[in-house]
């Protein structure tokens, strides 16, 4: 089973782009400070120098923010996440004896449009007697119809709308938790209420 984790093993190529969109990043920060420095050093300036100057300080600006942002799609592409597109990290909160059998258990997100394998980044018990997956997905299609379904072998689907609109917009925080939506599992009633099962997440 694909996991977040299994995406930061170490990569050659991964490496290296990551480390090249530095030093350009480097390089162009340094273009900025010298361009601004000679600028306002300048004793004597004509019309002719402050044009050629502030072009040279305008080329750099545009290198520094093509460099921070050739940086941040190198490192999402070393995570696995497309940098074009969104993702969406979770967290599921069910109970403990649900998730014994989180090795064989398969997570998807289906829309009107298409279903997408998520990738699981692990489970750790919580202090009330819970469990807590983590996991993300990619965002592949503009729609509003998302619902995340998590099928674990011999306990049942449990199924998670997502409230998000069909272009969401990143977030920094997780959003609030959310019951589930739809329980198919013979054991659900007597493991644990309803109120067990609840989702939060956040875009990426």
């Amino acid at each position: 089973m694909n996991t977040l984790s299994s995406l930061l093993t170490e990569s050659a190529d991964g490496r290296l782009g990551i480390l090249m969109s530095a030093l350009s990043g480097i390089a162009a920060a340094l273009a900025v400070a010298l361009a601004m420095t000679v600028y306002f050093r300048m004793s004597y300036r004509t019309w002719r120098d402050v044009v050629r100057h502030g072009l040279a300080t305008l080329a750099a600006l545009v290198l520094f923010g093509f460099a921070a942002y050739d940086m941040r799609h190198a490192a999402l592409a070393y995570l696995g996440l497309n940098p074009s597109k969104p993702a969406v990290e979770f967290e599921i909160r069910m109970p403990r004896e649900t998730l014994t059998a989180v090795s064989d258990s398969q997570i998807e997100l289906h829309t009107d449009r298409n279903q997408t394998l998520a990738l699981v980044d692990g489970v750790r018990d919580l202090a009330d007697g819970r469990a807590l997956l983590r996991g993300a997905v990619a965002l592949n299609h503009r729609t509003a119809d998302r619902v995340l379904v998590v099928s674990l072998p011999g306990k049942g689907t449990f199924e998670f709308r997502l409230r998000l609109p069909a272009e969401p917009h990143r977030s920094e925080q997780f959003g609030p938790w959310h019951l589930a939506d739809r329980i198919a599992s013979p054991l659900a009633g007597s493991v644990a209420p309803q109120d067990a099962y609840t989702i939060r997440y956040r875009v990426l």
